[in-house]
């Protein structure tokens, strides 16, 4: 089968394409997948780079989201059919042709909803929802202030904060994704510059963000406890400037404030198949009637995977970037 692999670690020169991939086995609980579109995350470049874990494996195959159709069961699936189209995530192997996973892992796509956009949606919104409500435990009418929030799970964020009745703050290096977020129910947009700590408790009259989702790590810790309301709570969901910080502890206990990390990758299998169901029953029928969206902002033929890597390092993407295969 055709699939993009990494030949080593380093720049997107390790990145190739092959024609001659091995199918992967599938067993008697998985669903062989004929995938259509494939996301592009920051995880694939930590990968490339060498600098994020990835399961051993013969051959490194990138990729961690998808969206196809099931082209075969194993022997013990019973919630699926061949011929169903799914989407879902993966710890790898999504920048292929062909992927065997898990079916209960598997999330139908509803009608209404086109592969392309199903793609887009898996990786974004259960990593944004589970940092709202699972961890944080957003609560209506509560403030949540997002970093990177041109990015595909910011603007994943901003959406849900808006449907559970909050005010959503964000921030970004970029005007122009700031005023496009807007189009997601962002309600206040500040440039991550000197003065957005100011801004923040100048939106919230004094009080502070009831919520802070993070991308960042070490270097906006401290900021972020600073604006953060009285019994807020952080999640830390990736580490881009640094994962080794010192924390005031004393403003911690304080604020009576809590820290979360949170990562889906390496969850155990029965954690993954319930966030599956869970967005498969909770999130994808608002896609269906309109209420959500996914905002996507290139797709690339596969062959087209090195440079699909230079523009996300460029940062110049707004929303997730797509694979078509």
């Amino acid at each position: 089968m055709r699939a993009a692999t990494y030949d080593g670690k380093g720049g997107v020169e390790v990145i190739k394409l092959r024609d001659d991939v091995p199918q992967p086995e599938v067993g008697e609980d998985d669903a062989l997948v004929e995938v259509a579109f494939a996301g592009l995350n920051r995880a694939d470049i930590l990968e490339r780079e060498g600098n994020y874990p990835m399961p051993r494996s013969p051959i490194t195959i990138g990729g961690l989201e998808y969206s196809g159709i099931v082209r075969s069961t194993g022997s013990r699936v019973t919630n699926l059919a061949a011929g169903q189209r799914v989407c879902g995530l993966v710890t790898s192997g999504a920048h292929a042709e062909l992927l065997a996973v898990n079916a209960l892992a598997l999330s139908k796509v509803p009608d209404g909803v086109s592969l392309r956009d199903a793609a887009a949606i898996p990786e974004s919104f259960i990593t944004a929802h589970d940092a709202l409500f699972t961890r944080a435990n957003f609560a209506l009418g509560e403030t949540a202030l997002v970093h990177a929030v041109g990015s595909s799970v910011g603007l994943a964020a901003v959406a849900l904060v808006k449907r559970a009745g909050g005010t959503a703050i964000g921030t970004s290096r970029t005007a122009e994704k700031l005023e496009r977020a807007k189009t997601h129910g962002l309600d206040y947009g500040f440039l991550l510059d000197d003065g957005w700590r100011g801004r923040v408790h100048a939106a919230t009259n004094g009080r502070g963000a009831d919520v802070i989702l993070d991308f960042v790590g070490a270097g906006m810790l401290d900021a972020n406890l600073g604006v953060l309301a009285s019994q807020g709570r952080i999640v830390q969901i990736g580490t881009m400037g640094g994962s080794g910080a010192s924390l005031h502890l004393g403003l911690l206990l304080a604020k009576r404030a809590a820290l979360h990390g949170t990562v889906l990758r390496s969850r155990p299998l029965d954690e993954k198949i319930a966030l599956a169901k869970h967005f498969e029953r909770a999130l994808l029928p608002l896609f269906a009637r309109g209420y959500l969206r996914a905002e996507i902002d290139r797709v690339f033929p596969l062959a087209d995977l090195p440079a699909a890597h230079t523009h996300m390092e460029s940062n110049a993407n707004f929303g997730k970037i797509l694979l078509a295969l």
